[in-house]
This record gives C-alpha cells, sequence and structure tokens, in this order.
C-alpha cells in the first residue's frame, strides 16, 4: 500500500507499523525531513492505520513531528541493532518510555452505509498515538519469532527494514517491485556491458 505524498510516496509494506515508521527516514540524507509539517505526518498518520481517514489532527505541530522523527530514528537502531546483535540501550529506554504511555482509545461506530467501522474514542493526541507505534515496536522485539524475520533490504542504496514473511524465509528486498526491480536492471545492465565487443 502506498500513499502519495507531494514529492515523497509513503509505502505501508514493511511489515509492522513502527518498521513503516523507520522507513519515513530513508534514504538517508535526502536533504529535508519528509514527516515536516502537519498534512505529510496526517497523511502517514491515516495510511499507517493509526488514525481513521477523516480524522481531525488540529494539534498537530511542530512539536508532533519533532517527536515522531524522534522515535523513528529510536526504532531504527533498535532494529538494526537486533539485526547486527549490538546494543542500544538508549534507544531502547527512549522507545519503553513511550510505550508506557495509553494508545488512542478506539470504539466501532457504523458508516453512511451501516457497516462498522474504526473510530477513535477522543481527538488523538500527539503521546497517545507515539505510544501506539511504540508499543508496535516492544511487540516486535520481544517476540522471538517476529524479531527473526527482521530484514534490512540488500538493495545498493536502500536500507529500509522489514519483516520476511515469504516462505522459505529468502526475501532480499523490502520490495521485489521497487529495489528487486532496480537490481535485476542493474544485472542485465552489468551482463549487457560484458557481452559488448
Amino acid at each position: 500500500m502506498t500513499a502519495g505524498m507531494g514529492s515523497y510516496d509513503w509505502r505501508f509494506d514493511a511489515g509492522r507499523v513502527c518498521l513503516d515508521l523507520v522507513a519515513t527516514g530513508e534514504p538517508a540524507g535526502r536533504g529535508t525531513e519528509p514527516l515536516d509539517g502537519a498534512v505529510p505526518l496526517g497523511r502517514w498518520l491515516v495510511g499507517a492505520g493509526l488514525v481513521p481517514e477523516g480524522t481531525a489532527l488540529a494539534g498537530v505541530d511542530a512539536r508532533w513531528m519533532r517527536s515522531f522523527a524522534e522515535l523513528r530514528d529510536g526504532v531504527g537502531q533498535l532494529v538494526r541493532a537486533e539485526i547486527d546483535g549490538r546494543d542500544a540501550s538508549a534507544a531502547l529506554a527512549r522507545v519503553n518510555e513511550l510505550a508506557a504511555g495509553a494508545p488512542p482509545g478506539i470504539r466501532a461506530v457504523r458508516d453512511e452505509d451501516g457497516r462498522l467501522v474504526r473510530a477513535l474514542s477522543t481527538e488523538p493526541g500527539c503521546d497517545a498515538l507515539l505510544a501506539a507505534v511504540a508499543r508496535d515496536a516492544v511487540d516486535l522485539l520481544t517476540d522471538p519469532a517476529a524479531r527473526a524475520r527482521l530484514r534490512q533490504c540488500e538493495g545498493e542504496t536502500c536500507r529500509r527494514v522489514y519483516l520476511d514473511t515469504s516462505r522459505g524465509r529468502r526475501r532480499r528486498w523490502c520490495s521485489s517491485d521497487v529495489c528487486g526491480n532496480r537490481e535485476r536492471v542493474a544485472r542485465h545492465r552489468r551482463r549487457a556491458a560484458l557481452a559488448r565487443p
């Protein structure tokens, strides 16, 4: 699933909300913060399923953006440390601190067609939404089966982290359509270059 964001396209295919948040920081060195602004952050929150479409996000401000960027960096440090077998104690402490908060309350309501849909009990606050993402990271990192499926994309210029849910656990790229296709094109070009006289 992707959601257009002007010059950025959010992809929600990493397998977990916390990993989709980490992906908003990739590729590194792009020069601008993709979550900078109430509209981009609001669209990411909707695309990630943290808030239902049409939810009022009147309170989104610079603190929200800084807080989500900080959580993104902390979760990114943690999952990469797990993959590499390193310690990331400071990031773990911050994620645990955020996970201790209460996530947004939810309820079922009827839409215009009479179907039950999810709605939030109150207008979502920054701390509650951060708690939801931080709890997802804690759930991921404390589940041995899920943690064993953490992978970093093997794409040459990609650093995305994802859950490998493929058969045989042989997935190499965050997306076969994006990084996998780039790799196939690069291999083809290398073979074509070698075949030239």
